[in-house]
């Protein structure tokens, strides 16, 4: 192994996303600012990375309906959390998402 610093990249398998979570707001819409311990855990996050897809009983691979750069709302506990290059990344499965935030 190398002991340079190298820039590390996950590629998630089957059906996860990896997704960099978004900073929590320390200000409300009111002006008010916000203590970091009362700071609510930010369920946003950017998509950067899509597996292929799972498999069917078929064998055949199912699309993602996921896309990197998409903004999405994830469950509250679900993923796991990593921290690769030093940032703080969430693993998550595509079942896990809730939606897709669009521009209106």
């Amino acid at each position: 192994m190398s002991t340079t610093a190298t820039k590390k990249k996950l590629k998630p398998l089957g059906n996860k996303l990896v997704v960099k979570k978004l900073e929590a707001k320390d200000q409300t819409e009111g002006g008010i600012y916000l203590p970091s311990g009362s700071q609510e855990k930010p369920l946003e996050g950017l998509v950067i990375a899509v597996g292929p897809g799972s498999m069917n009983d078929k064998g055949e691979r199912q699309s993602m309906d996921i896309k990197e750069g998409d903004l999405v709302i994830y469950s509250k506990y679900s993923g796991t959390e990593v921290k690769v290059s030093g940032e703080d990344l969430l693993v998550i499965a595509e079942a896990d998402v809730l939606a897709v935030v669009e521009e209106a």
